[in-house]
C-alpha cells in the first residue's frame, strides 16, 4: 500500500520533500511523484470525505490508456526465456537493452524484470529451468517401478526406472533397469548420453550409494567406478545436498512427468522381458518429449534441437567398460583375492595395501596409481592365477616360507601334522598356494597347543579331510580328544550247511 495520504498530510504541514521521504520511509523522487500526481488530479490536504486509500490510488494512478499501452508493448517472454538459455553471458539486462533499442517507450529495467518474473511464475515447472544449454543433466530413479513377467516362471518382476533430464530443454530419457546396483546405474548413464548424442558439462545425481560413497555438499566422495565414468565422458559430478529436494527440482519434475505420462499409461500392458518393457517406455518418452508444454506451443524436443543438442560435449570415441574397484592386502603368498580367486603381484609387495580394478575381462592391481600387475580375469574353475615373473627367484627373498621349512615346522608338532602339510602342499598347483593353509595351522597350534593340533591332524588324515578348515572344525568341536577307533577285523564266516567254501566248487570241477 502506497503511503500517499501521509505524504499529502506532511506536505500540508510545511515539511520538505526530503523530510517527508525520511518520515514515511520512501525515496524523494517517489514523494515528488505523489505530489505532482495529486496536483494533476486536483487533490490536496485535507482529502474529501469518503475517499479511501484505494480510491485515492486509483485517481493518482489511473490504468494506462489504449494509446499509452500501444506505446509500451509487452515483450515476447518466450523469446526472452529462450535467449537466456543460450549461454552464461546472456543476461536479462542485455536482453532489456536490446529490447529498448526497438521500443524506446517500453518499460524500464526494473519493470522489465518484474513482468518477466510474473510471466515465469505461471509457466510449467520444466519451462522455469534457468540453466544454460548443455550445462546440466539431472539423474535419479523414479519412486514408481515398472513390472514385467518372467516367461519361464510366470512371476511378476519389479524393475527400477532411471530418469535423466537436461537442464535447459527438459529433454527426458527413461529406462527400466534390474535394480539400483552399480552396473545398472552406470549403464543407464551411458545409454542416456547415447540417446542425447552428447554429454552435459555437469551431471547432478542424488546421493545414491551406487554413485556417492560419502554424501557431503562441500566434499562428496564418489564411488570409484562412478568417478571413472565421469572422467571417461568428461563430465563433472555434483551430487545434491541430502534432504534438499529443491537442489534437484528439474529431475523431480521429470520423474513426475515420467510417472504420469509414461509408466501410468503402461500399467495395464503385460511385458515378458526387460527389453520389451524398455521398447514401450522409449515410445512413450518420445511422445512425451514431442508434446508441447502446458499452455505453450514449444515441446522439449524442439527446445533440445534448437538450443541444447549443439551445446552438448561430443561422446568419447572409445567404449566405456565398467570396472569394480576394491582395496586389497597382499598375502604372504603374494596373491590378492577378488571374487573367490587369487591373482599374483610382485612378491616385494607382500602385506601392502593396494587397489584392485576389475572389469569383465581384466584384473589390474595398482600401487599409488601405478599398475603393478595385470591378469586376464578367471571365470572358470581355476582359483589361482600366477605370473611366474612375480615369484621370488629361487625363493631367495622368500626363503622363510619355503615348503621344506613349513614341513620341518610341522614335524615339530607331530608326524601327522607333517604328513598333513605335505598333502596340503601337494594338492595345490604350486606349493606356495598352500601357504595360507599352513599359516592357518600355525595359528591353530598357538591357540590350542601342539598336542591337540597333532591329534586333530591325525584325525583329519584318518577321515581323508585334508584341509585347514577340517582341522579347525575338529579342534572347535573337541573331536581331537576322542581316541581314534581301532580298525576292526572281519569276523570269521558262520558255520551253516548252505554256506559252501572254495573247496566245494573245486571238488565238483
Amino acid at each position: 500500500m502506497r503511503k500517499i495520504t501521509e505524504v499529502l498530510r506532511l506536505k500540508a504541514a510545511g515539511m520538505s520533500n526530503r523530510d517527508i521521504a525520511a518520515s514515511v520511509g520512501t525515496g524523494k523522487t517517489t514523494v515528488y511523484e505523489y505530489l505532482v500526481r495529486a496536483e494533476a488530479a486536483g487533490l490536496s490536504w485535507p482529502l474529501p470525505e469518503g475517499l479511501d486509500e484505494a480510491a485515492l490510488e486509483a485517481k493518482l494512478f489511473p490504468p494506462p490508456s489504449g494509446e499509452l499501452a500501444a506505446r509500451r508493448p509487452v515483450p515476447e517472454w518466450r523469446e526472452v526465456h529462450r535467449e537466456l538459455k543460450r549461454g552464461h553471458h546472456v543476461t536479462l539486462r542485455l536482453l532489456w537493452l536490446e529490447w529498448r533499442e526497438d521500443h524506446p517507450e517500453g518499460w524500464g529495467y526494473s519493470q522489465f524484470c518484474l513482468h518477466y518474473q510474473r510471466w515465469l511464475g505461471i509457466q510449467d515447472v520444466v519451462m522455469r529451468l534457468a540453466y544454460a544449454a548443455g550445462e546440466r543433466m539431472f539423474v535419479d530413479f523414479s519412486g514408481d517401478r515398472a513390472t514385467y513377467t518372467d516367461p519361464t516362471t510366470g512371476e511378476s518382476v519389479a524393475a527400477e526406472v532411471f530418469v535423466a533430464v537436461l537442464g535447459a530443454s527438459g529433454m527426458l530419457y527413461a529406462e527400466a533397469t534390474r535394480g539400483q546396483d552399480l552396473g545398472s546405474w552406470v549403464g543407464a548413464h551411458v545409454h542416456a548420453w547415447s540417446a542425447y548424442g552428447g554429454v552435459a558439462e555437469v551431471t547432478v545425481p542424488d546421493n545414491l550409494k551406487a554413485g556417492v560413497t560419502k554424501a557431503c555438499w562441500y566434499d562428496p566422495e564418489l564411488n570409484p567406478s562412478y568417478a571413472e565414468l565421469a572422467r571417461h565422458f568428461d563430465t563433472v559430478v555434483l551430487p545434491t545436498r541430502t534432504a534438499h529436494p529443491k537442489d534437484k527440482a528439474a529431475v523431480e519434475a521429470g520423474v513426475l512427468s515420467v510417472e504420469r505420462w509414461v509408466l501410468a499409461p503402461l500399467r495395464n500392458r503385460r511385458f515378458f522381458s526387460l527389453t520389451e518393457l524398455n521398447a514401450a517406455i522409449a515410445t512413450q518418452v518420445a511422445w512425451l518429449n514431442g508434446r508441447a508444454f502446458r499452455g505453450e506451443v514449444t515441446s522439449r524436443r524442439e527446445l533440445f534441437e534448437e538450443l541444447e543438442a549443439k551445446a552438448l560435449k561430443p561422446l568419447p570415441t572409445e567404449r566405456f567398460e565398467l570396472a569394480v574397484w576394491k582395496k586389497v592386502t597382499v598375502n604372504i603368498d603374494y596373491h590378492v583375492e577378488f571374487d573367490g580367486r587369487y591373482y599374483s603381484v610382485p612378491y616385494q609387495l607382500v602385506r601392502q595395501r593396494l587397489d584392485l580394478r576389475a572389469t569383465a575381462t581384466t584384473i589390474e592391481v595398482l600401487n599409488g596409481g601405478r599398475r603393478v600387475a595385470s591378469h586376464a580375469r578367471e571365470h572358470g574353475r581355476r582359483r589361482y592365477v600366477t605370473n611366474p615373473d612375480h615369484m621370488p627367484a629361487s625363493h631367495r627373498a622368500h626363503l622363510e616360507w619355503t615348503p621344506s621349512r613349513l614341513i620341518a615346522w610341522a614335524g615339530t608338532i607331530s608326524p601327522a601334522t607333517a604328513t598333513l602339510v605335505e598333502r596340503v602342499l601337494a594338492t595345490r598347483a604350486h606349493p606356495e598356494h598352500g601357504y595360507r593353509a599352513c599359516l592357518g595351522l600355525m595359528g591353530l597350534a598357538r591357540r590350542y597347543g601342539n598336542e591337540r593340533t597333532g591329534a586333530a591332524c591325525a584325525r583329519a588324515l584318518a577321515v581323508g579331510a585334508i584341509s585347514y578348515t577340517s582341522v579347525k572344525s575338529i579342534l572347535a568341536e573337541g573331536l581331537d580328544r576322542i581316541p581314534l577307533p581301532t580298525p576292526a577285523t572281519a569276523p570269521p564266516p558262520s558255520e551253516h550247511e548252505n554256506l559252501r567254501g572254495a573247496d566245494y566248487w573245486a571238488e565238483e570241477a
